[in-house]
């Protein structure tokens, strides 16, 4: 239910690179000549990667995990907690690096919520065969302030943040970089690129949704109206119904659930707001994570159907931990942001009737009450204007059956270089790998072109564009689930 300001530009740079304490985030250890490598990796280094890393005022070393061909990095950055008042206190915020060679390009990843610890590569990575940096975003544990003041989280805040990341690894990293992100990392990336926009020589922006009128959601509602087919339509939308029609039995159930896991309802206010979200999410959620083959897991007659079966089709894909205080807790960040910056959607669903007593619920629902918010409506239509205005080697791709596509981002006649696919059939795991052919080759040859790294024979013809590393199941599996509820 939930989705996806003018900075004064000069000053934003200014305050962006200050560091943690004050000083610059240029005081960071002096770039070497480009054509000294000295990683630890390559061989005739003198210089340990790590100890080049460590030497960044304001960086420190969480852990080192081995990986082959590669050294992987667990990183805490000191931050400031402001970038406008850098002496009003700082925040570590967690980073990891996947180390290749500094003579390769970098790709700078962000989820738009917590970062895995473990190696993984974003699709770019692995396309430009580079370097990779990921960046945990502001206020998700254990990167938040202690103790909190909401007021800084915010798109400009949290780009500043990737901007002073950036200007400090940019000194060891010298090649291209580009950034890249899915979902909510994909709005994070067209963000950075907003207020920082030559930092970048690049963005890979995957299913990123843009609520440039956060009250005005009937593109979600004409969504819903031709998505799939009618047969799955009218199949999923009856498990919804259903669960609403038997809102007093399934509530039993709910409360047994609740009971057994230690489950409770204090941000929802009631187990029954928490159910009917969960439900809510139903149709939603079904679209944004599965395909259309995947129609055969729902119940073919759901009016027949026992209790249980609506029961376990709705918590297999909506969740029903989702909207408990526990489920809550760890995304409080992101509903934060929806309520306060970036909009949230709010479909019809006229095949429920009068069944919903609550209707789509505001982000507010889901946030402590003890947290204030108040919403900016014009945050988004200064993004969305910028990137129809100025976008700039900017790659959109998009899922033809994900909801978070139904409100996307259109680079318009000031753009250069710029790119909207959608992936045949997609949902929100759509990538470049998913396009049909022509627009593969088309987006993977732009995309080593930003790069820095793309052959004599792509830069005589795109379309022999490919990869330049090949997959590898441990890093290049991609999980698009955020632990399901309608968060992008």
């Amino acid at each position: 239910m939930r989705k996806a300001f003018r900075g004064f530009l000069s000053l934003a740079v200014l305050i962006g690179t200050a560091g943690a304490t004050g000083a610059s985030a240029g005081a960071a250890t002096a770039a070497e000549p480009a054509a000294y490598r000295s990683t630890g990796a390559e061989s005739g280094a003198s210089t340990d990667i790590k100890d080049r890393v460590l030497a960044i005022p304001g960086m420190s070393l969480i852990e080192e995990k081995p990986y082959a061909g590669y050294r992987f990095f667990v990183l805490n950055y000191t931050q400031p907690v402001d970038h406008r008042h850098p002496s009003k206190g700082t925040f570590q915020q967690r980073i990891t690096l996947l180390h290749k060679d500094t003579s390769r390009p970098t790709v700078f990843s962000t989820s738009g919520y917590n970062v895995s610890t473990n190696p993984g590569r974003a699709e770019p990575t692995r396309i430009v065969d580079g370097n990779q940096v990921s960046l945990e975003y502001r206020y998700f544990t254990p990167s938040r302030p202690a103790p909190a003041d909401w007021s800084k989280l915010d798109i400009w805040q949290a780009a500043s943040d990737q901007h002073r990341v950036f200007t400090a690894l940019k000194q060891i990293y010298t090649e291209n970089w580009l950034t890249t992100g899915v979902s909510k990392g994909g709005m994070t990336a067209t963000y950075y690129e907003r207020y920082y926009p030559e930092d970048m020589d690049g963005v890979v922006a995957y299913v990123a949704p843009n609520d440039v009128v956060d009250k005005e959601d009937s593109a979600y509602d004409r969504f819903f109206e031709n998505v799939g087919t009618k047969e799955c339509r009218d199949r999923v939308n009856a498990v919804q119904r259903e669960a609403l029609v038997r809102r007093e039995p399934l509530e039993r159930k709910y409360r047994e659930y609740a009971a057994e896991g230690g489950y409770t309802f204090a941000t929802t206010g009631s187990l029954d707001k928490a159910y009917e979200a969960v439900v809510m999410d139903y149709v939603w959620a079904y679209w944004q994570y599965s395909l259309l083959s995947d129609c055969d897991t729902i119940p073919a007659d759901a009016a027949s159907a026992t209790d249980q079966a609506i029961w376990d089709s709705v918590g297999s894909v909506s969740g029903f931990s989702t909207y408990t205080d526990q489920g809550l807790e760890r995304y409080t960040p992101y509903y934060y942001q929806a309520g306060t910056q970036l909009g949230s959607p709010n479909i019809r669903q006229p095949w429920l009737g009068g069944l919903s007593r609550y209707g789509y619920q505001p982000p507010r629902t889901f946030v402590p009450r003890s947290i204030p918010m108040k919403f900016q409506p014009s945050v988004m239509r200064d993004v969305d204007t910028w990137v129809k205005r100025h976008a700039n080697r900017m790659l959109y791709v998009y899922g033809q059956n994900d909801p978070w596509g139904a409100e996307r981002f259109r680079p318009g006649a000031g753009s250069r270089d710029s790119y909207v696919m959608t992936v045949p059939g997609g949902n929100h795991g759509a990538s470049v790998a998913g396009l049909a052919e022509e627009n593969k080759a088309k987006a993977t040859a732009a995309i080593l072109r930003w790069a820095g790294v793309a052959p004599a024979a792509v830069r005589d013809d795109p379309a022999k564009a490919k990869p330049l590393a090949k997959f590898d199941a441990r890093l290049d599996e991609r999980d698009v689930m955020n632990e399901r509820g309608l968060r992008p």
